[in-house]
């Protein structure tokens, strides 16, 4: 913040934590689904677990090590909002493997007790087992530290094997260190990644209840029309001119009559799902009623007689008489529709058809789960053949596709870039565990990288940092094996994958901020190509402290070198960025003259506030986010360092990338409309028309002004109300095309031409 800034100190209060408690409980309480109410109960349970170990000062809420006695390699267990609840996921009761384990070992079903068994001859023995077969999972990070020492002892490395086991040992009772067991190594990430594995989702299908509603119509149709016909035509045999009981029931008619009501209860008994045959106002519900009294010798009153009788001719009225060319074809559609299978008994077959494959796996090849139903799967499962795998179903399979990752982007399985940031991991594990050069080290290392990357993160405060791997004791213990990165064929490896997902990502989802997930991968693999180029998180506004890191003026300085010079980025967000490198060559020197690194850029942090205005002189949740909005204008949120630094150059181009951010703007500018809560969509809606300035701007002048001739068509593809609310955002960018600029408060002389930024105090103009 600027120096007369008021900054109010942050601190972390039990408000939050009580309101998710508060939130379960009621969930769990009262929500008719039982399984989300288990889900609610257990995640009341951890809440209660973080507000018991706050009060009694047992966590360090908005610390990198918030659990007293745990140090920070040691995975928490973490809930929403970045709240540790004070124990550790690697921690808590045995799971089965590890008392099969125990009892295959011989020793008693405690942790230590394993722990000290694989420090000896046989352990060491099952662990090289494992490590050569590939025949292990990795959960949780930890579950890899035995494996990496017994690979540190059977390499020599007896000095580095010893003092892993020193730093493990004092939590050789609470943690698991033991890797769990798996059918087979886990495909090679390098060529194919998958959302979600075969046992995902088989249990999502195992989940699938049949449809209540459906299985009732389907009664309906299937039983009780049927039988209704038959109760009508019983009655019309006792019909003259369309009038029932015009005619006294004879002894047969009685007897018939019996049976239908004996057939009845054995149907109510057999079929329950549709209930709509016990109504007695129903027409089923009269017909049977009525019969009911006659079987019994008990007269019809005048009521129920009417009754009786407007229920038969509204029947045929509205079916026609059971018999006629119109009531048969009204029945035979109706069987035929009662006789499709059900997506119940589909996803039960697509079971049967998964369970040949390993669990924990993707699907390579899903055409050949979701084919019709054969001949001989109709004689096994009653279905017919050739019905076809429905819709719902399919995407539960395809979303266990195993391919690239454009593949994946390309069919829907990815619909997002959040989604895309939970796939990467799996390809930046391969990446940088290719600088191992032993294969089974190599192995082990992705399989810890992608276990680590399941961590979730904390809530952090004073600029500290999330753990990072190298951090953790394994990792450290076998650094020394990994080959130097720069200018070798893995750190080519990993600029290739880190530029491969850098053009995914902006091309796939050219109007999406980059999520936090993404960005940390990309870190990891631009400092294994020591690049230079840094990436900048998303911050939050709510816990913001009014300072940045040294690497947002470092990615800012980056973004000029692409953007300077009068770029219509750098026009129309008027931005001096010859003053910015100037700012970053200062605080560089002042740093070199330290005896220490820098935490912060109080040049950066002066500059974004002093560009947000007076607003950000006070401390609230949105001034806070006017900051942090000219910190990622500044910065391009990293679009500059992937086009400049990392060299992505995405296929469609930079005009057609342009366009798409726009159908994203108006897309969500149409959301504001009768929107009670519109800020976050038009700060959504800010960050996709700053992600198409950017591209804009890498377009030449000719192109940039046809681009924005055909803006206004896609707003006229928008309700009207978006072009109303996106008039002035579009009169803006069209001074800054043409030279012009706008005034300190965002307006260009008091005209209807508008910057467009995400973030206000005063209510935002676009509301």
């Amino acid at each position: 913040m600027n120096d007369n800034a008021e900054q109010q100190p942050l601190t972390v209060t039990l408000s939050y934590p009580q309101g998710q408690l508060a939130k379960a409980f009621v969930t769990a309480l009262t929500h008719e689904d039982a399984d989300t109410r288990r889900r609610a109960e257990v995640r009341g349970q951890r809440w209660r677990e973080v507000l018991e170990a706050m009060a009694a000062g047992r966590l360090s809420v908005g610390s990198r090590t918030p659990v007293d006695e745990l140090p920070p390699w040691v995975t928490p267990e973490v809930v929403r909002g970045g709240y540790a609840t004070g124990t550790a996921s690697a921690g808590g009761p045995l799971h089965t493997d590890e008392t099969e384990a125990a009892q295959s070992f011989g020793v008693p079903a405690e942790r230590r007790a394993l722990f000290a068994h694989c420090l000896t001859e046989p352990g060491l023995a099952w662990l090289w087992a494992r490590l050569d077969s590939g025949r292990y999972e990795i959960g949780v990070a930890e579950e890899a530290a035995l494996l990496t020492m017994a690979w540190l002892v059977r390499q020599g490395e007896t000095d580095a094997a010893l003092d892993l086991v020193a730093e493990l040992e004092p939590f050789a009772d609470r943690l698991r260190f033991l890797p769990r067991p798996a059918d087979g190594p886990p495909a090679d990430a390098t060529a194919a990644v998958h959302r979600h594995t075969v046992s995902e989702a088989v249990d999502t299908l195992t989940r699938r209840r049949p449809n209540t509603a459906v299985e009732a119509q389907r009664e309906a149709l299937a039983v009780w029309q049927p039988f209704s016909d038959e109760l009508l035509v019983h009655w019309l045999r006792t019909a003259r001119d369309g009038q029932v009981l015009e005619r006294v029931p004879d002894a047969d008619w009685l007897a018939r009559g019996e049976v239908l009501l004996g057939r009845y209860r054995l149907l109510a008994a057999e079929h329950t799902r549709c209930t709509k045959h016990r109504d007695p106002k129903e027409n089923l519900g009269i017909l049977r009623g009525a019969l009911e009294e006659i079987v019994a010798g008990r007269p019809l009153d005048t009521r129920r007689l009417g009754l009786l009788r407007h229920a038969v001719r509204s029947m045929v009225r509205r079916r026609g008489q059971p018999g006629s060319a119109a009531h048969m074809a009204l029945r035979h559609r109706q069987a035929e529709q009662a006789a499709l299978p059900s997506h119940h008994g589909l996803a039960r077959l697509v079971l049967r058809r998964l369970a040949v494959l390993p669990r924990e796996t993707g699907i390579t090849d899903v055409a050949s789960f979701l084919g019709t139903v054969t001949e001989e799967e109709s004689r096994e499962t009653g279905l017919p053949t050739g019905a076809v795998v429905p819709a719902t179903i399919r995407q539960v399979v395809e979303s266990a596709l195993s391919a690239p990752l454009g593949t994946l982007v390309e069919r829907g399985v990815v619909p997002s870039a959040e989604v895309l940031a939970e796939l990467v991991p799996q390809l930046v594990a391969a990446a940088t565990a290719h600088a191992y050069g032993d294969d089974t080290l190599r192995a082990l290392m992705a399989a810890n990288y992608r276990a680590f990357r399941s961590r979730r993160s904390l809530l952090l405060l004073n600029l500290e940092r999330q753990v990072r791997m190298e951090e953790l004791p394994w990792v450290r213990a076998v650094s020394g094996q990994r080959s130097a990165v720069l200018g070798s064929a893995e750190g080519d490896g990993a600029l290739d994958v880190l530029r491969q997902l850098g053009e995914l990502a902006v091309q796939a989802f050219p109007g999406t901020i980059l999520p936090n997930p993404l960005i940390r991968e990309l870190g990891v693999l631009e400092r294994q190509c020591d690049l230079g180029a840094p990436f900048v998180e998303e911050l939050a506004a709510d816990i913001f402290m009014g300072t940045f890191s040294p690497k947002f003026l470092t990615a800012a300085r980056v973004a000029g070198e692409l953007l300077g010079g009068g770029t219509l980025y750098e026009r129309y967000y008027g931005i001096d960025y010859a003053a910015i490198r100037n700012l970053a060559i200062t605080e560089t020197s002042t740093a070199l003259t330290r005896s220490y690194q820098a935490r912060t850029s109080p040049g950066f942090a002066r500059l974004c506030a002093e560009r947000a205005g007076k607003a950000s002189r006070s401390w609230s949740v949105a001034a806070n986010g006017m900051v942090i909005e000219q910190a990622q204008i500044l910065t391009t949120h990293n679009l500059a360092t992937l086009v400049h630094r990392v060299g992505v150059a995405p296929q469609p181009g930079w005009a057609d990338l342009a366009r798409r951010c726009f159908v994203t703007v108006c897309r969500l500018t149409a959301r504001v409309h009768h929107n009670p809560r519109p800020l976050g969509t038009i700060k959504d809606a800010a960050y996709a028309w700053r992600q198409m300035v950017f591209h804009l701007s890498l377009c030449p002048p000719e192109e940039q002004r046809r681009v924005i001739a055909g803006l206004n068509e896609e707003t006229a593809r928008h309700p009207a109300h978006a072009a109303t609310r996106l008039a002035p955002a579009l009169a803006g960018l069209a001074l800054a095309v043409e030279g012009g600029a706008f005034g300190p408060d965002g307006t260009a002389d008091g005209g209807p031409a508008r910057r467009f930024l995400g973030w206000s105090t005063d209510g935002h103009w676009m509301r």
